[in-house]
């Protein structure tokens, strides 16, 4: 489908600044532009790239200053960020979905499969299991026994979801990512470790989507609990019976241990380290590779491990490199003192 600026324009009440009737039918990169893509500009290191991209549109902000002439057409908005976030939802949604069970899925005879869904080669749905209505599940992916799926879930191939699990609608689960895998319960006896049994599940709300290859472990007894609009990135480890609140969002490698709890709207760096059974208030902001040993406040913005504010922990890794240094003076201070005292 093509778009013209002017179309564009309407669509993200933005203003046009050249060829009105330019048209667009791919994005691109505004350093790796072609003739027929959008691009945007929203970060002023880049705006070197506008003087000579080959995009046919650039979206920018309203503020920007042009000091020399430009061969696109330049669409101003109030946040050409946000707008170009807008044109790529809807260019997703305007894609086609698969439909249709392809003739290699296995499907229980006791699964419940809603309307209008997507069951690709070599899926496996277990006794029990309920999919919702508009859902894609992709090959090789693994429904266990009574697992529920809501509404217009996308499950990517490999993913696992352990028996009686359930999944919220509007959920989005990337290739390779397990459900309710055990949670890490050994009991030490004597010269060997007892299992724990995990009887527990993990309980997924609405609007969630989970990174590939992250673990989701199932609680020992009640649920592993991820609130309504959580983003996961890849490789994030999530034990049992942890909480994890609304709208929090997590980088790459963070791991959280059993039974924390994690409040809402919280972000965490990559490989954030988060001990088990604390609780972490609502909207912390944690530095990428802090360590947390304790439970934290609302509102904090922190880094570090332990961690603490922005300013007292860079000061204090700007004395740790003066340390080698310190410590020689130190050293000659007190050889200094021993001679004063003898003498």
């Amino acid at each position: 489908m093509e778009f013209t600026a002017r179309q564009i324009a309407q669509l993200v009440q933005g203003r046009v600044e050249g060829d009105d009737n330019a048209t667009v039918n791919t994005f691109a990169k505004i350093e790796e532009g072609v003739e027929g893509a959008i691009s945007f500009l929203a970060n002023e290191k880049y705006t070197h790239y506008i003087y000579n991209t080959k995009s046919s549109i650039v979206l920018v902000d309203d503020q920007l200053k042009i000091e020399k002439p430009v061969n696109t057409t330049l669409i101003r908005v109030a946040n050409a960020r946000d707008c170009v976030a807008h044109l790529l939802q809807m260019y997703e949604a305007a894609k086609p979905k698969k439909q249709g069970i392809d003739s290699l899925a296995f499907i229980s005879p006791k699964a419940k499969i809603g309307n209008n869904c997507y069951i690709g080669a070599f899926a496996y749905i277990a006794d029990g299991a309920v999919v919702g209505d508009g859902c894609q599940i992709y090959p090789h992916t693994v429904i266990g026994d009574n697992v529920k799926v809501g509404d217009n879930c996308i499950i990517y191939p490999n993913t696992t979801i352990y028996h009686d699990c359930k999944v919220g609608s509007n959920v989005i689960l990337h290739a390779g990512c397990v459900i309710g895998a055990d949670g890490f319960g050994f009991a030490p006896n004597g010269d060997h470790y007892d299992k724990i049994p995990q009887i527990g599940n993990v309980l997924i709300e609405d609007d969630v989507e989970i990174g590939a290859n992250t673990c989701i472990d199932r609680s020992t007894m009640g649920s592993t609990i991820i609130r309504k609009g959580v983003k996961l990135d890849n490789l994030v480890q999530i034990a049992h019976n942890v909480e994890v609140g609304d709208n929090t969002v997590m980088s790459a490698q963070v791991g959280i241990a059993g039974s924390t709890k994690v409040g809402q709207w919280c972000m965490f760096g990559g490989q954030v380290g988060i001990s088990g059974h604390i609780t972490i208030g609502d909207k912390v902001f944690l530095g990428a590779q802090s360590g947390v040993p304790g439970s934290l406040k609302d509102n904090q913005t922190l880094i570090g491990t332990p961690p603490m504010e922005k300013l007292p922990y860079f000061k204090s890794q700007a004395i740790f490199q003066k340390l080698p240094d310190l410590y020689k003076e130190i050293n000659q201070l007190k050889k200094e003192i021993e001679l004063l005292k003898k003498s």
